[in-house]
């Protein structure tokens, strides 16, 4: 097994990823930096894979921090990433979203699969990071519709995605009663098009949503 050892953009926290799963990516220290979390609100990362969002949001919380992850593999990662960190108030959970049941949480944080599967080719061979980028398990569907299940009312989601899956979040977020209130789209500095988009929805806030300064990616 080939690890490496990697720190988290933008803090003095380090990590153990492994090279034949997915890893960190920059969209993953760009909703790290995004997500806003008040001191001991309670976080469920959809997806929690290596735990890093766990990590980031761990920087503004001291409630409890609650991973979940369809493959065991990465609930294991995630398990020694946060207790090489000494987290003390955290639960990593091996399950399929759907079959999680939780006490309603304030936040939820995810950097989903982004890929439709519409065909076989499209499939990385590594059945691990064909389940993180392709929507096998974790359809938009069933993220939108756990993520209202599994929320406070008035709490928080945290979610990056591609731009062009907009329409499509926009879709079922508001048929799960998540109210869109800020979003920032990504774009490569050497690209004229958003490529990637941050948001923040609210269970069942109020219409109104804020759309900030685009946010400009250097390689």
């Amino acid at each position: 097994m080939n690890m490496t050892y990697d720190y988290l953009p933008g803090t003095d926290i380090y990590l153990h990823q492994r090279k034949d799963m997915f890893r960190m990516n920059t969209d993953t220290a760009l909703l790290g930096h995004f997500m806003k979390i008040k001191e001991d609100e309670r976080v469920l990362d959809i997806g929690t894979n290596n735990g890093a969002l766990l990590l980031y949001a761990s920087l503004y919380t001291k409630g409890k921090l609650i991973g979940v992850d369809v493959q065991k593999e990465a609930c294991e990662l995630a398990q020694m990433n946060l207790n090489e960190h000494h987290i003390k108030d955290f639960e990593i959970i091996h399950a399929d979203i759907k079959d999680v049941v939780c006490e309603p949480v304030d936040v939820i944080i995810c950097n989903p699969p982004y890929f439709k599967v519409t065909s076989d080719k499209q499939l990385n061979v590594s059945d691990y990071k064909r389940i993180a980028r392709h929507e096998c398990y974790l359809t938009l569907e069933v993220l939108c519709a756990s993520a209202n299940r599994l929320l406070k009312e008035k709490g928080r989601f945290y979610l990056v995605h591609r731009s062009d899956r907009l329409v499509d979040i926009c879709v079922e977020m508001r048929k799960n009663e998540l109210e869109i209130k800020t979003l920032q789209f990504i774009r490569d500095c050497e690209n004229d098009m958003a490529h990637g988009i941050l948001i923040e929805a609210v269970k069942q806030g109020n219409v109104h949503c804020k759309v900030m300064k685009e946010k400009i990616v250097s390689r």
